[in-house]
């Protein structure tokens, strides 16, 4: 495994982490758990014979992409991990996985930036383009600019775990709902999409001439996922009531509860792959 560090326009020392570290650890397991495995055989049949991949993981966090998806491909494996913040690069280059489902050999280079700035030029000679949680922080010129960049590439994307705006939580409580809207809300602040960015990503793509392939791809929680749960209802009611607050007053005792006594919890997700 080699490791290098490349750095891209729109990276400083200034830039700060999207996520932290520990979360993207906690969540690791139920992201592999989620994905749709069955969008992998389209995937391989436009690939074709494993003679050598070059796979760009786009805000790659601490690598769980690429720890899932290459011991499912054949073939000596190339990863270029994109991220701007040089820990989490760190991380995932160190902890990334060494073979291929063959055995090949896989390797590593780093290049720290801004995910969003892509050109066609930065993926010059990919195989493929992956990420992971990553299109719904961003935008739709973000998400435009993403899909003309794997479009002048001629490269499939497999873009996966992106929320689409439902969560579906057992026993329901009434404030379910408001609490739903007021998170969904603050997703879109700031102009990112939020649970609209499935639907801008296929409308993206298409127009560029691709087939887009959608699978569900749900986070199951509850008590057999304690700490992943706790800590996503923590974050999901703190943004709703930091978008809704008037929710405050109800929201305290319902999380308090939630808390207690964690409830079977689905947060659906949307995996795309979009072939050229």
């Amino acid at each position: 495994m080699t490791d290098t560090d490349t750095t891209l326009p729109g990276a400083g020392p200034d830039d700060s982490p999207r996520y932290a570290p520990e979360w993207l650890e906690l969540r690791e397991p139920a992201d592999a758990a989620a994905r749709a495995t069955d969008l992998l055989d389209p995937l391989r049949a436009r690939l074709g014979p494993a003679t050598g991949l070059v796979v760009h993981d786009l805000g790659c966090g601490t690598g769980s992409m690429g720890r899932w998806l290459a011991p499912r491909l054949d073939g000596p494996q190339h990863w270029v991990l994109h991220d701007r913040d040089p820990s989490l690069l760190h991380f995932a280059a160190t902890h990334a996985p060494r073979s291929a489902a063959d055995g090949s050999a896989v390797t590593v280079e780093t290049r720290r930036g801004e995910v969003a700035r892509l050109t066609p030029d930065a993926l010059d000679g990919a195989s493929l383009v992956t990420a992971s949680a990553l299109l719904d922080v961003l935008t739709a010129d973000e998400i435009d600019t993403l899909a003309a960049a794997c479009a002048g590439a001629g490269c499939p994307a497999l873009l996966t775990l992106t929320v689409v705006g439902r969560v579906d939580l057992t026993p329901a409580h009434p404030l379910d709902g408001a609490l739903t809207e007021a998170f969904n809300a603050h997703q879109r602040r700031t102009g990112l999409l939020g649970p609209d960015a499935v639907t801008a990503a296929c409308e993206a793509f298409s127009r560029r001439g691709a087939t887009v392939h959608l699978r569900p791809s749900p986070w199951h929680l509850g008590p057999t996922r304690p700490a992943l749960t706790t800590q996503w209802l923590r974050g999901w009611v703190t943004a709703a009531v930091e978008q809704a607050p008037h929710l405050e007053p109800r929201a305290t005792p319902y999380l308090h509860t939630h808390l207690t006594h964690p409830p079977q919890t689905t947060v659906h997700h949307t995996d795309l792959l979009a072939l050229p």
